[in-house]
């Protein structure tokens, strides 16, 4: 496993021309909506996590911006109908990233639902090959081993990928006051090849708009 996760790497080092940007994101509104739901989440079977939130924020950004959910065969620029969301997920043989089949019609509840499964079912090594094939973004998470950003490298054939880094309490500028809030840098490593800088920062910024100001009713 060790040897194709590295094979897999290389090629994408020497396809795409990888370019990253960070933003720093304010995830206190999502950590109150959190704290407000968690319970009833919990009823329901699922625990509503900050990565389901961001996997929201994502796919939103992701149909203002399909250029991000896309892919390039040869000189040809194909464009996804459909999110496959990927979820890195971390193993003691190295990692592997399961597909989340149309995660754009999944609701907050079902995001938490299938990232739960899908983590669940890769550690205990009982997913299905067509499960970790397909992907047309992927999302990553260095932050849960306590990093404060990485620099990930693209899933090929896809033309970006997300880092989340870890989730902690930071003093910030509100306003004109310096205030304790829930804060984490948000990566994407995304192909200069099809992607510009403008519009990655535009989807990001948007990623960030959705997530410090998420819709409770999507909560």
């Amino acid at each position: 496993m060790r040897k194709k996760i590295a094979e897999h790497m290389v090629l994408s080092r020497r396809t795409s021309a990888h370019v990253h940007t960070v933003f720093h994101v304010n995830l206190s509104h999502v950590e109150r909506l959190r704290n407000a739901k968690k319970d009833e989440y919990e009823r329901l079977g699922s625990k509503l996590s900050y990565l389901a939130f961001i996997a929201r924020a994502v796919i939103d950004a992701l149909r203002q911006h399909p250029i991000v959910n896309a892919s390039l065969d040869g000189d040809s620029v194909v464009l996804k109908k459909d999110v496959n969301l990927g979820i890195a997920v971390a193993l003691d043989s190295g990692l592997i990233v399961p597909v989340i089949k149309h995660a754009d019609e999944k609701d907050l509840l079902g995001l938490s639902r299938a990232i739960a499964d899908v983590a669940e079912r890769a550690r205990a090594k009982q997913l299905k090959l067509e499960e970790v094939h397909g992907g047309t973004f992927t999302i990553t998470n260095p932050g849960q081993s306590g990093a404060q950003f990485g620099m990930p490298i693209i899933n090929q054939p896809q033309v970006a990928i997300l880092g989340v880094g870890t989730i902690e309490k930071r003093p910030v500028v509100v306003g004109t006051e310096v205030a304790i809030q829930t804060m984490a840098y948000l990566t994407l490593g995304y192909d200069h090849r099809l992607i510009d800088g403008a519009v990655a920062d535009q989807f990001m910024s948007d990623v960030k708009q959705h997530l410090e100001h998420f819709d409770p009713n999507q909560a």
